[in-house]
């Protein structure tokens, strides 16, 4: 199936598209108890949403290193899917004047878990996505041009992440009798 005019057979998709700007939300979690690093609601609730400090964005993709199968019997090079790896990651931030929040949430060494959510909030959408890390540096950026002031972040990602998984309902309130 393809986005493009519709022949015989052929469906037209039809995409709301929508800017990452405004909707996808980033969270620093302490704890996952979930070994498929789902986070339950309680979970995201008690992490720290670091959307508002975000500067800068890098990497958070996965890749495949293809292994080349070639054989005698073909002038064609083959290949089959390899191991995968996660490329090299890191979060820009704006730098507070008065607090040090965030640099002392995310220390050098610290674990735990950068959660994606790229539709936003929105319970039952499969697109959470979940990065469990090691932060390897954190390092004020220093620069003379007529711009905030930011500091870097960068995480080894160092398990699977899972992608696409629902986002929890929130918890509905008991009403009471």
């Amino acid at each position: 199936m393809c986005g493009c005019r519709p022949g015989i057979g052929q469906q037209t998709l039809q995409v709301k598209k929508f800017s990452r700007r405004g909707v996808t939300r980033v969270l620093w979690l302490k704890t996952v108890a979930d070994t498929g690093h789902v986070p339950t609601r309680a979970e995201l609730t008690a992490g720290t949403d670091l959307t508002d400090a975000i500067a800068a964005i890098d990497g958070w993709t996965l890749s495949n290193q293809a292994i080349e199968t070639p054989d005698l019997g073909s002038t064609f090079e083959s290949k089959i899917p390899g191991t995968d790896q996660a490329d090299d990651s890191s979060l820009g931030f704006y730098e507070d004047k008065v607090s040090d929040e965030i640099e002392q949430l995310l220390k050098k060494d610290d674990t735990g878990w950068v959660v994606f959510l790229r539709k936003g909030d929105v319970a039952g959408s499969r697109s959470m996505d979940v990065f469990p890390v090691r932060i390897g540096s954190r390092s004020p950026n220093y620069s003379t041009d007529n711009e905030a002031a930011k500091f870097t972040v960068n995480f080894s990602i160092t398990e699977k992440p899972t992608q696409d998984a629902a986002v929890p309902a929130a918890t509905a309130p008991k009403v009471e009798k």
